[in-house]
């Protein structure tokens, strides 16, 4: 496992094919400044480029995944006599987004307390959500008179539905575990906060352990399926089997399945 840079707002470490991304801005709830999230734009497109990375793990240090905007450093920006004070989303939360929505590998968010704002607009880009008993999601954005951004206009529907998602982004109040789970904003609760990272590791190995090219596909074919026509949805699957057919993975699953052997992936 690479060893992380400890004063650094991201850390990045990787083992088992699992690359690690760490919010590190404790005292601050991870509260997402400039510095971190160009360090996340750019740790998630080396994931992406990354053959020895198979599945991502996002987490936040300390008692906190993320809280959104740095407030802090947003309020100089907005006293500062800006005409464009939120071109940070153009700048920094829409690549973001793009960048983890089209990552063509799992991504498994760790999302132990409070996920709020962009916080948990970038839990929402996951695959997979796994939190524990203090785990929160809050769309916080109209309580600052704002309206939502980090994609959440988009992945939020997909999750709970256009009015679920008018209730959660107007209302902005905050949803526990419990209820999170059963609308599908969580995957999987555990029971005690310090077994949600151990928990969503041990699922990104065995995602990185997988056909992670057919993972990649299937993300792929859901973006198009989710908002496209039947045709392209229809398009997008018959080519993402014609690659997914040319994969070392498939041809060795199907002889293996034929010859009642396990099974292993690479990952090409």
């Amino acid at each position: 496992m690479s060893t992380p840079v400890t004063d650094s707002p991201l850390l990045v470490s990787t083992a088992d094919g699992v690359t690690t991304l760490t919010m590190n801005r404790p005292d601050s709830l991870n509260s997402l400044n400039v510095a971190l999230k160009e360090a996340l734009l750019e740790a998630v497109r080396a994931a992406a480029a990354d053959p020895q990375c198979r599945a991502v793990v996002l987490a936040g240090s300390g008692r906190a995944f993320c809280v959104g905007q740095d407030l802090r450093e947003h309020v100089e920006v907005l006293t500062g006599g800006s005409d464009s004070p939120l071109d940070t989303v153009s700048q920094h939360y829409n690549p973001l987004a793009e960048a983890l929505a089209t990552l063509p590998k799992p991504v498994v968010a760790a999302v132990r307390g409070s996920a709020a704002g962009a916080g948990a607009s970038l839990a929402l880009l996951a695959d997979f959500r796994v939190g524990g008993p203090s785990t929160s999601l809050l769309m916080a954005f109209a309580g600052v008179g704002l309206a939502g951004d980090t994609g959440v206009s988009w992945s939020l529907p997909r999750i709970v539905g256009t009015a679920k998602a008018t209730e959660l982004l107007f209302l902005a109040e905050p949803v526990a575990a419990d209820e999170a789970l059963r609308l599908g904003l969580l995957t999987r609760v555990v029971d005690a906060d310090d077994e949600v990272l151990d928990a969503a590791h041990a699922l990104a190995r065995r995602l990185a352990a997988g056909p992670t090219v057919a993972y990649g596909a299937i993300k792929l074919e859901l973006l198009v399926g989710a908002s496209g026509t039947l045709a392209e949805a229809l398009a997008g699957e018959a080519e993402a089997q014609r690659q997914c057919g040319l994969t070392t993975d498939h041809v060795d699953a199907v002889t293996a399945f034929v010859a009642k052997r396990p099974r292993v992936f690479q990952g090409r």
